[in-house]
């Protein structure tokens, strides 16, 4: 077991929800609790591209004081 009582040979899978942001409300599975959840949108080109695609990045922080489910991610502002 680790410290936080878990298994580490053992995956888990948790329901999360994504606070704040453009992508607020969204619930979802993560496995092991990552630190980090990352949202991309797809952006409107315009003209020719040659086939680059763009899109607009958007992080997520787990909040470390939220133990049980769902676990929660906060929009990080200062993020690019």
């Amino acid at each position: 077991m680790n410290d936080q009582g878990r298994d580490p040979g053992r995956t888990m899978r948790e329901t999360a929800v994504l606070d704040g942001g453009p992508a607020d409300g969204i619930r979802m599975r993560v496995t092991d609790r990552p630190a980090v959840v990352q949202v991309t949108y797809p952006c409107e080109l315009e003209g020719p591209a040659g086939g680059a695609q763009a899109e607009a990045v958007y992080v997520y922080r787990r909040d470390p004081r939220v133990q049980g489910e769902p676990l929660r991610y906060g929009i990080d502002r200062a993020s690019p």
